[in-house]
């Protein structure tokens, strides 16, 4: 199958402002960027004109819990699922995302083992719409009086725990683990400076998961939480909203081997969430409130160090839903100073480059993932949150959703 998306404002995902151009697919694959070019039509199976509308990649959440059930088809008022519903509401998330724009995800963690796994088998497969996903296990904090009551714990403590649950990650088809290096104020208030792995620990699970090929993804704080994930070899970190001028630096130097993730989505939403009485989410509100304001200065300071920061915020909770996703591109804006543009390389090009794939950008040789939307998300990222301005939506060069306007010749 050939298609030529002609008449397009195209948005390439490397940040440089847009052009006027067609795209040639075949198979899976962009085979042309070029000018419109009229004569192509007749070598192309399918022509979409994109008169008036914006052509960008497909978008890349970097911080993707698809278990954490809630989206907005379906809000759960509890976290935790019953197994069948958990299995359920992941696939049903996995599409959701997909008819917002987001066809790569990188997993955060689950709440039960096998799940992702399953589910991305099943979308590779075809069996489930869904974006392409790097699937991964049960959050994990380790057992011990300090740990954090969020995700599960291993069995027993040290290296050699450590080291089996890399085994087990490896025979369930696990691409990243994540780990929880440091505590959690929205949950347990007082904790996000505490540490909660040694160094012998976190030396084990680098080196055992990379004799695996497994990545590792870090929930991380301080400046130490930082040190510790880097020299594990964690492929990219999330929060650090507590470093200091040292753990600037030390994202810096790794800066060609690392990604970052601020994870603003969630913040903002628990400073607007309106619970019912018998809900407090105190904790949680003055939490987001300190790493919002402290966000404010690291994100912009990173950024301009060449940190590739990517989206991703925790979305999944109740008050907030997948599917609102690309609002992380706003707050990228609003709150971290990005151009439209830089927010929109955030979740493109930098996406792709995190999950080491052929996606992201508007080039020759890359997968068609691409978007079309009515209107220009480089003049407002906003756009982007309505998905009925996304008026097609490519995966694999197979169309998810197609322009109601285009034309087979």
């Amino acid at each position: 199958m050939r298609t030529l998306i002609r008449n397009a404002r195209i948005f390439d995902g490397s940040g440089t402002p847009p052009f006027d151009g067609a795209v040639l697919i075949e198979g899976d694959r962009i085979a042309q960027v070029l000018d419109n070019a009229a004569p192509l039509a007749s070598a192309a199976d399918r022509v979409i004109d994109a008169y008036g509308m914006t052509l960008m990649p497909g978008m890349v959440d970097a911080h993707t819990h698809l278990t954490w059930g809630s989206s907005v088809e379906n809000i759960y008022p509890q976290f935790l699922l019953p197994p069948d519903e958990l299995k359920k509401a992941a696939w049903r998330n996995a599409r959701v995302l997909l008819d917002h724009g987001f066809t790569s995800l990188y997993s955060a963690g689950a709440l039960g083992d096998r799940i992702e796994p399953e589910l991305a088998a099943a979308i590779v497969r075809g069996e489930t719409p869904g974006p392409r996903l790097v699937p991964s296990t049960l959050e994990r904090s380790p057992e011990g009086e300090d740990s954090v009551d969020t995700g599960d714990v291993f069995n027993g403590r040290g290296p050699e725990a450590i080291r089996a649950f890399v085994d087990h990650c490896a025979g369930e088809g696990i691409r990243s683990i994540k780990l929880i290096l440091s505590g959690e104020d929205a949950l347990k208030p007082g904790t996000a400076q505490d540490i909660l792995y040694t160094d012998e620990e976190m030396e084990a699970v680098g080196a055992a998961a990379k004799a695996a090929g497994i990545w590792i993804a870090c929930h991380t704080y301080t400046t130490r939480a930082i040190r510790m994930a880097l020299g594990a070899g964690a492929r990219i970190l999330y929060h650090c909203s507590f470093a200091d001028e040292a753990g600037v630096e030390a994202l810096v130097e790794a800066k060609d081997r690392v990604f970052y993730a601020p994870g603003p989505g969630v913040s903002v939403a628990a400073l607007e969430a309106n619970p019912p009485p018998h809900v407090d989410m105190s904790a949680m509100k003055a939490s987001a409130a300190d790493r919002m304001a402290l966000e404010a200065k690291l994100v912009p300071a990173l950024r301009a160090r060449g940190v590739r920061i990517l989206i991703g915020g925790d979305y999944g909770f109740p008050f907030n839903p997948h599917g609102r996703n690309a609002r992380d591109l706003e707050h990228f804006v609003t709150h971290f100073g990005f151009t439209p543009a830089e927010a929109l390389r955030a979740a493109t090009q930098y996406g792709g480059e995190l999950m080491d794939l052929a996606v992201g950008l508007v080039r020759p040789g890359y997968l068609a993932d691409l978007l079309l939307v009515d209107g220009d998300p480089t003049e407002d990222v906003r756009i982007l949150q309505d998905r009925e301005r996304l008026k097609m939506i490519m995966k694999n060069g197979v169309l998810h959703k197609a322009l109601a306007e285009a034309e087979t010749v």
